[in-house]
């Protein structure tokens, strides 16, 4: 079915087209007669009365063709077996309402001989009848052109959907993987934090439960994950590692990526808090820029070798995924950039768009 927007547009091009032929008509009647308007009036009226009944008929009837327009020639087939009915039928009504309006006001409608006649009048039906055709066409094959590209989009949509649904499942099992891992690490050294990493991992699998499937959640509960994690890596590097949290809480209604900033903390501690002896500063701020939200996860030690390796530096698996999932969801909106700080120190920034 067309859209209500077009069908008006259409309507109102057929009334104004008609009107036009009916002013036209009464002009040049009134260039060679003072009285009877109304005859000019009745002989268009009465055309268009006839061409749109048989319009709607033609429609009405081969409307369950419309499928056919990706073949032109087949549905221009099963159109032209309409042509013989505006031929047979337009004269005996059309003529037939002028014939009984004249009678009703006590005069005779005069016009050529029937042969004649026929012959004019459905050559103007041919014309008119193609070109009405050629219209119809070009409507439904703009309509057909729009549901296939709804189509596509929407097929886009799915495939963007899964991928999105693919990469944030890819990330739990990785992010389950690294906190048992420093969970066994300390399970035969020291039990009792082993027993309070066990309780904070628990903790933030909770969390996870409560995003379900979702792509986009709260900054606050994205804070809750990283908070969790942040716990069970600053046990288990207890005195190698101070977190400092810069928040603007204004920005806790504002919606992120689930699970963005947890990959960008854990490249910290696998590149730079595991490799040092010495202390780590981490600083973990959120501000917001304009209508930008601005995601700031920075270290005092860390050092990018150089441009070309920065690629490298970034090639774990959830900042690689990040990357993916930003331009999945927002396109050229967010940004994600590693920047190296003087003397030392790495900065994560990622820059979204603000939206609670």
């Amino acid at each position: 079915m067309r859209p209500t927007r077009t069908q008006t547009i259409t309507t109102a091009a057929w009334l104004l087209f008609w009107l036009l032929l009916t002013t036209t008509a009464v002009q040049d009647y009134l260039r060679n007669h003072e009285h009877d308007v109304w005859k000019p009036i009745l002989w268009e009226t009465s055309s268009a009365f006839t061409g749109t009944l048989l319009l709607v008929m033609q429609r009405y009837f081969t409307r369950k063709y419309d499928h056919l327009v990706a073949s032109p020639l087949r549905w221009f087939a099963r159109q032209l077996a309409w042509l013989p009915v505006y031929w047979l039928a337009f004269v005996p009504i059309a003529f037939g309402i002028r014939h009984t309006v004249y009678w009703l006001a006590g005069q005779t409608y005069t016009h050529a001989a029937l042969p004649e006649l026929f012959v004019y009048e459905n050559v103007k039906m041919t014309l008119f009848f193609l070109n009405i055709t050629t219209i119809t066409f070009g409507v439904l094959s703009y309509h057909a052109m729009l549901n296939e590209k709804l189509r596509v989009e929407r097929i886009n949509a799915s495939l963007r959907e899964a991928q999105l649904l693919r990469l944030t499942q890819q990330l739990q099992p990785h992010f389950l993987f690294n906190a048992l891992n420093t969970i066994s690490s300390l399970m035969h050294s020291d039990v009792a934090r082993a027993d309070a990493m066990l309780i904070q991992l628990a903790d933030v699998l909770r969390a996870t439960l409560d995003v379900g499937g979702q792509h986009e959640v709260p900054l606050e509960l994205e804070l809750r994950l990283l908070r969790g994690y942040a716990s069970l890596m600053t046990e288990r590097f207890a005195d190698r590692v101070r977190i400092a949290w810069h928040i603007d809480d204004s920005l806790l209604a504002c919606t992120v990526p689930v699970m963005s900033m947890q990959p960008l903390l854990e490249n910290i501690f696998k590149h730079t808090v595991e490799r040092r002896r010495q202390s780590t500063a981490i600083v973990i701020s959120v501000g917001r820029e304009h209508d930008v939200i601005v995601v700031r996860l920075e270290d005092d030690a860390g050092v990018l070798p150089d441009a070309d390796a920065k690629p490298e530096r970034a090639s774990g698996i959830g900042v690689r995924n990040l990357r993916e999932r930003l331009a999945g969801l927002y396109g050229e909106r967010a940004s994600f950039n590693l920047i190296q700080l003087a003397p030392a120190g790495v900065r994560a920034e990622m820059r979204l768009p603000c939206v609670s």
